[in-house]
């Protein structure tokens, strides 16, 4: 007898966490990195989600890339800097989210302003606008 193992296939997708506002033009920039994301890297999903204010919620994200299939998620804080939000709140919306969704390995980055690269582009923006 052969024994035939079955192959699991790991989906894994990614959300671009920000912190939300009340002005719906503040998600424009998020909305055009999405986009961009999907362009790019069109085999990997990509959801938005934001802390507060705006829909929808890591949760509601976590959910629809569920609902995709994703077995494995990365959230990638679209942050400047590691402040309270990051350190105190999104640890516990993050948990809440493993709780909630035994089968998905989530996953988070640092915030996005904390790489060298992303700082270095900030840098060469400047130069190009002197």
């Amino acid at each position: 007898m052969k024994n035939y193992s079955v192959k699991k296939t790991h989906m894994k997708a990614i959300i671009l966490f920000g912190h939300g506002a009340r002005d719906s033009r503040w998600r424009e920039p998020f909305d055009r990195l999405a986009s961009l994301w999907q362009q790019q890297q069109s085999g990997t999903p990509v959801q938005l989600a934001f802390l507060e204010m705006m829909q929808p919620s890591l949760a509601e994200a976590v959910a629809n890339l569920s609902a995709q299939s994703a077995t494995q998620i990365t959230v990638v804080p679209v942050f400047f800097g590691q402040g309270g939000h990051l350190r105190n709140d999104f640890p516990v919306l993050l948990d809440a989210c493993k709780a909630q969704f035994p089968n998905i390995v989530l996953s988070a980055t640092p915030a996005v302003g904390e790489d060298s690269s992303v700082l270095q582009a900030i840098v060469d923006f400047g130069v190009r606008a002197l």
